[in-house]
């Protein structure tokens, strides 16, 4: 009969990464998200070979010490867990403890380190889980994490990676979610030795949507906020007469965290009805803010679904906002032609195509 056996820990990492880390996409991801909850200010991201032959986080966070560069690489180790009952409470992008070892098992990883308390850095490098003595080094307060040859150890999944400019289109996809759900952040990000995005810090939000999207989009943009005391909405909408024929270009963001919510999507579209063509979608980019505890984000290791203790009343919250905006505003003046000047296929200006040629072609295959 077949024997039980406990599975060594680097396969289980491997296992996991398989959840986590389905393409580079996922490692920007979960590499910006650690440096946003370590309180950066500047984060900056290098790429080469559309992620797999490099990815380059660095940040000017809290950093780490050298006793803690271990843990950091272990499953299931995290800073932002103090206790148990913070599961229902979470306030963070990450909280699972997964994400560095799931890395750490597929690729060639370096981890350099410093606290504003030390003199001196550390640096831990790990080689397809294989792990080395933490060594010190030399490095400005913050965390530098490099991923090299990413899935050199997993063939499988090296095989279905896609090319480098896919990749890259999923890498800037990314990178957009966070930086829109981080105004206050300076973002950067670079395609080897081509800058894509410096984006400094901004208090008005719709100067990041712009940056990102063109005039056409920025000035279209519709303010919209609502405050019942739990379920704050707030952010902006498009003018009815600039949509999509589909509905990649609705930012969902809820508690600063980027979901997908089919429902609240749904509620979107009800709130444009009459106001839209059949078959061409609102654009949103909307910050929903409630309690955590009203909310479930342990519900995939990506973290893009949530569940609501109460989703009616956020469904109607969203949908009642936008209504009462429409409603109280004249929109006959606003319903006209779209602009002459071409867009691509998921709305992103092409006047804006210096930051946006590496994603332009590859849209179509973004989440």
């Amino acid at each position: 009969m077949p024997i039980i056996r406990q599975l060594p820990p680097n396969l289980v990492n491997q296992i996991a990464a398989g959840e986590v880390i389905e393409r580079p996409a996922s490692v920007v991801k979960e590499l910006l998200e650690n440096s946003i909850d370590a309180g950066s200010h500047r984060v900056e991201v290098t790429v080469n070979g559309g992620g797999s032959e490099l990815i380059r986080v660095a940040d000017d966070g809290c950093g780490m010490t050298a006793d803690q560069l271990p843990l950091a690489i272990s499953s299931h180790a995290t800073s932002k867990l103090p206790d148990d009952d913070s599961l229902f409470h979470v306030q963070t992008l990450g909280f699972r403890g997964e994400a560095i070892a799931s890395i750490a098992s597929v690729s060639q990883l370096t981890i350099r380190s410093r606290t504003e308390n030390c003199d001196g850095g550390s640096e831990i490098v790990v080689r397809g889980g294989a792990v080395e003595a933490p060594a010190p080094c030399g490095c400005p307060v913050g965390t530098v994490i490099e991923v090299r040859n990413l899935f050199f150890n997993t063939p499988v999944r090296h095989r279905f990676m896609r090319s480098a400019q896919t990749e890259n289109g999923h890498i800037v996809e990314a990178f957009t979610r966070l930086a829109l759900a981080n105004p206050h952040v300076h973002m950067v990000l670079r395609s080897g030795e081509r800058m894509l995005y410096d984006l400094p810090p901004t208090t008005q939000w719709s100067q990041r949507i712009t940056a990102f999207f063109g005039e056409e989009i920025g000035q279209s943009l519709i303010r919209i906020n609502s405050d019942d005391s739990e379920v704050k909405v707030s952010g902006y909408v498009c003018d009815p007469s600039v949509s999509r024929g589909n509905a990649r270009m609705q930012y969902l963001f809820l508690n600063g965290r980027h979901i997908r919510d089919r429902a609240l999507q749904h509620a979107l579209g009800e709130a444009y009805r009459g106001l839209l063509m059949v078959g061409r979608f609102p654009i949103c980019f909307m910050q929903l803010s409630m309690p955590p505890e009203l909310i479930d984000v342990n519900v995939h290791p990506t973290k893009l679904e949530v569940r609501f203790t109460d989703s009616g009343r956020v469904y109607a919250r969203l949908l009642q906002t936008l209504r009462h905006h429409f409603l109280s505003t004249d929109m006959t003046m606003r319903v006209g032609p779209l602009p002459a000047h071409t867009t691509t296929s998921d709305g992103r200006a092409l006047n804006q195509a210096s930051a946006h040629d590496l994603a332009t072609s590859t849209t179509a295959t973004l989440p």
